[in-house]
């Protein structure tokens, strides 16, 4: 996934946030590897659930014969990065200046490609653009080359380590080996997160083997490369197990009078009982049904459509699902939430974010680049900066560390 994000997943990731990182590659032919103790026996025994499962003994024997188990897995399950964002915050992160100058060029170079799939699945073309930006920064080669690695390691030491939901990634290992056996990947190409999701819009396996399918009809079935097959299967995913609904708008700011009950009602009741759009526009679809969420006391309010939801589905977080559906917003033109969240900072602007990094990496701190975009690394410079300067430590890159760091920290 793209270095800035991780989050939780169970139907599309399983419970591991991916993360870039897993370090131990496929080995190489005429390499030797000392196993640890135990894996060369669990891999010999699993062989035989491969086989029950449709592998055959050349594809297993080819992938699996001379592998060694990524055991960093576990170290990273553990120490998962801990940064305590507001929801504010959450948002502003994901919805940054970056995202939306990279993803309004995005669209303009897939132009065509969105309007296809708008016609074919109805979905919205900021909907699939939010996702597309989170998850992989539009599919950056640098996420897949620097923060991507082979994920048979990592699938294999899960399967045969991880007693929690062992049968969860035996099952993930064997349709990782399924996508090798017809042919439409490589070992090698298999580059994701160390819990194994992969390419444009992170695909686990599972979701590439039966959501996939080839949207560019070059005979084969990839989350990478072109996007035309990652983005297709997700407009897929989000109508076959998210229930995308055809033609509606995930959802409105609003303004409620106070008091609103919370149970859907179609957005003519809301309306009735003086629930209004913030930006004072009517609500175009007034038979369809939303529910009303207030995420922050004293902050903006939604009716959230189905769509909201769908969106939910792809990761089951409602702080996730609102920053896309706002990213995609954003990007096709729409300004910033009416109401602020209480204590919110604006977001910054790329030059911003780009000193930010600058200063921090020239008073020796690690942003991993100053490219404008606000990843683990940076967010773990700007905790480490506000640790020294006696700040609250949230890691977030914000005005008020620009701020102390133009006055020289």
């Amino acid at each position: 996934m793209d270095r800035s994000d991780s989050h939780m997943k169970t139907t599309r990731r399983g419970l591991l946030q991916a993360a870039a990182g897993a370090g131990a590659l496929l080995a190489m032919p005429g390499a030797t590897f000392a196993a640890p103790a135990g894996f060369d026996a669990w891999r010999d025994g699993f062989e035989a659930k491969a086989r029950a499962r449709g592998i055959s003994d050349q594809t297993y024997r080819a992938v699996m014969g001379r592998i060694e188990p990524d055991m960093s897995v576990f170290e990273k399950m553990r120490k998962q990065p801990e940064f305590h964002e507001q929801v504010w915050q959450y948002i502003n992160r994901r919805v940054s200046d970056w995202r939306l100058i990279a993803g309004k060029e995005a669209l303009r170079k897939n132009e065509a490609l969105f309007a296809r799939i708008e016609r074919d699945f109805g979905v919205e073309r900021g909907t699939l653009l939010a996702l597309w930006g989170v998850e992989s920064a539009y599919g950056d080669p640098l996420v897949q080359k620097n923060h991507m690695r082979p994920v048979f390691p990592s699938l294999a030491a899960l399967a045969w380590r991880e007693p929690r939901r062992r049968l969860y990634w035996e099952t993930e290992l064997i349709n990782a080996l399924k996508i090798v056996q017809r042919g439409w990947s490589t070992p090698a190409e298999m580059r994701g997160s160390w819990a194994g999701a992969m390419g444009h819009t992170q695909w686990m396996p599972e979701v590439w083997l039966n959501v996939g399918f080839d949207y560019d009809g070059d005979g084969r079935v990839s989350p990478f490369g072109r996007p035309d097959d990652a983005l297709g299967s997700t407009a897929r995913y989000l109508v076959k197990r998210g229930r995308y609904h055809h033609g509606e708008h995930w959802g409105y700011e609003v303004r409620t009078g106070g008091g609103a009950p919370e149970a859907s009602r179609s957005y003519a009741a809301w309306a009735a009982a003086g629930v209004t759009r913030a930006d004072g526009k009517p609500f175009p679809r007034p038979n369809a049904t939303a529910k009303l969420w207030t995420p922050v006391p004293g902050g903006p309010s939604f009716l959230l459509g189905p769509n909201f939801y769908s969106v939910r589905s792809y990761n089951p977080s409602m702080n996730y699902a609102l920053a896309i559906c706002h990213l995609g917003d954003r990007i096709l033109g729409a300004g910033p939430f009416i109401q602020p969240f209480p204590g919110s900072e604006r977001i910054l602007t790329l030059a911003e974010v780009q000193e930010v990094q600058t200063r921090l990496t020239r008073a020796g701190f690690d942003t991993g680049g100053t490219d404008g975009r606000v990843g683990n690394d940076t967010m773990k410079a700007v905790r480490d900066f506000q640790r020294k300067a006696g700040l609250p430590a949230d890691g977030y890159a914000g005005l008020k560390v620009l701020a102390r760091l133009r006055q020289g920290g």
